[in-house]
């Protein structure tokens, strides 16, 4: 009981107090070191695993990356030349142009052990210019969003988490959704999909852009099922992230452009 109580008291501080809340950043500061000694055996672990990696393994690595990267490079290319096209179309529409918006490069740090929510440790914060609500990226996709800052630390919301929801949109067919964490870090659902919509197992699902949180035409998952039953008027969905939430150890903190620079091409546009 007095341990409820404590948790009902700190609770109600934290939602109306903004000292306290400001207290929480400086006790999160100095707990990070903590932090950085609970992950060093799995940091030792990666590190020997990388020691112990045969030559076999290495040059097969080493082949595999090679291809890839040309790959890579023929897309570059073919983006460049749809980029110019792109800027042409916009120029002889006099529309506004996109922003890109600018990155972070940061690495985790530390995972939180509560099975019932999905976060993660960085080792940025508010020293570094991250704010709360920045989206995070890893090669895959979206991995979530940053919820809370500290000078040093950065904690970030996977999708995965059964609070999380992101507006996204079918790649094949420009179908509108809003795609939901549900606990299970290997799968996510679609809500209140109508049972007409055209919607397959593949479909790739990307950030529609609404709601201004998360910037557009980002892989967020894959459509994995869809169950119709002819008694019920929208379809059981469920999809695959993208992103590996449980593997990569480096994401991407996405800045999204300022109002005022929105504006500011807004207007040249229509000059």
């Amino acid at each position: 009981m007095l341990l409820i109580l404590a948790a009902l008291f700190l609770i109600t501080l934290d939602l109306n107090s903004q000292k306290f809340r400001e207290g929480r950043n400086y006790v999160n500061l100095i707990i990070t070191p903590l932090q950085w000694l609970v992950d060093m055996p799995a940091r030792l672990a990666d590190n020997v695993s990388d020691l112990v990696v045969s030559r076999s393994t290495l040059v097969a690595e080493n082949n595999r990356l090679r291809t890839e990267a040309l790959e890579l490079g023929q897309r570059v290319l073919q983006n460049a030349a749809l980029s110019s096209e792109n800027r042409r179309l916009r120029a002889l529409l006099n529309a506004r142009a996109r922003v890109e918006p600018d990155v972070r490069l940061a690495e985790l740090i530390g995972v939180d052990p509560n099975p019932f929510q999905h976060e993660i440790l960085t080792n940025l914060g508010s020293q570094d210019g991250v704010t709360t609500g920045q989206p995070a990226l890893d090669a895959g996709g979206v991995m979530g969003q940053v919820i809370s800052v500290a000078p040093l630390i950065s904690r970030v919301m996977l999708i995965t988490d059964s609070r999380a929801a992101v507006p996204v949109e079918s790649v094949r067919t420009g179908f509108r959704s809003v795609l939901l964490g549900n606990g299970n870090p290997e799968s996510l659902e679609l809500d209140f999909v109508p049972a007409t919509t055209d919607i397959r197992v593949g479909d790739l699902l990307v950030t529609s852009g609404l709601g201004g949180r998360f910037p557009e035409g980002y892989p967020v998952a894959e459509v994995s099922e869809v169950t119709r039953d002819p008694g019920k008027p929208f379809l059981v969905i469920k999809a695959v992230p993208t992103a590996r939430l449980d593997k990569s150890r480096h994401l991407l903190l996405v800045e999204q452009p300022s109002t005022a620079q929105q504006e500011a091409i807004a207007e040249g546009a229509d000059g």
